[in-house]
C-alpha cells in the first residue's frame, strides 16, 4: 500500500497536532515562534484502517508507539509550522505504508560454481601475498 492510498483512506481529522519551539533553522524566529510540530496518530482508533492492518502496524511499529497507543512523528526541519505539519503527515504516511508492506520470504540458495571458484582464487591470492611478506621466502618464486 502506498502513501497516496493511505492519504485518501485516513481522514485528516484523526491527526492531532501540537506545536512547540524548534531547534531547527530560523534565526531569531526560532526563539519566538512554535514551529516544531508533533503529530499524534492512534492506530487502534483509526477508521481508515482494517483490523488486520491495525494489528500489522502495531507489530511492525511497536517501538514507535507510546504507552497510550499513539504513533508520534516530529518535524522541525522547516521554518514554518505549516511546512512542518505537511512534512510530519508525509513522514507518517510513509511510515505506515512501510509498516504495511509485506516483504517476500527469501528462498535459500546455494552459491554457484563460479562464485565458489572466484572465492577460492581470491583466498589463494591473499595467501600468496601473506607468504611473500615472510622473511625466509624468496619473492622471485612467485
Amino acid at each position: 500500500m502506498t502513501a497516496e492510498e493511505l492519504r485518501e483512506r485516513i481522514p485528516e481529522s484523526e491527526f492531532i497536532f501540537t506545536a512547540s519551539r524548534s531547534s531547527g533553522p530560523g534565526g531569531q524566529n526560532v526563539n519566538k515562534v512554535n514551529t516544531r510540530v508533533e503529530l499524534h496518530f492512534s492506530i487502534l482508533l483509526s477508521v481508515g484502517l482494517s483490523d488486520y492492518e491495525k494489528e500489522r502496524l502495531c507489530v511492525t511499529l511497536k517501538k514507535r508507539i507510546n504507552s497510550a497507543g499513539n504513533l508520534i512523528v516530529r518535524s522541525q526541519t522547516e521554518r514554518t509550522q505549516l511546512a512542518n505539519r505537511k512534512k510530519a503527515v508525509e513522514k507518517l504516511l510513509v511510515m505506515l505504508s512501510n509498516g504495511l508492506n509485506v516483504k517476500p520470504e527469501r528462498k535459500p540458495t546455494q552459491p554457484t560454481a563460479g562464485s565458489r571458484k572466484e572465492r577460492l582464487d581470491e583466498k589463494k591470492q591473499r595467501g600468496k601475498i601473506k607468504k611473500m611478506r615472510s622473511d625466509n621466502i624468496d619473492p622471485s618464486v612467485y
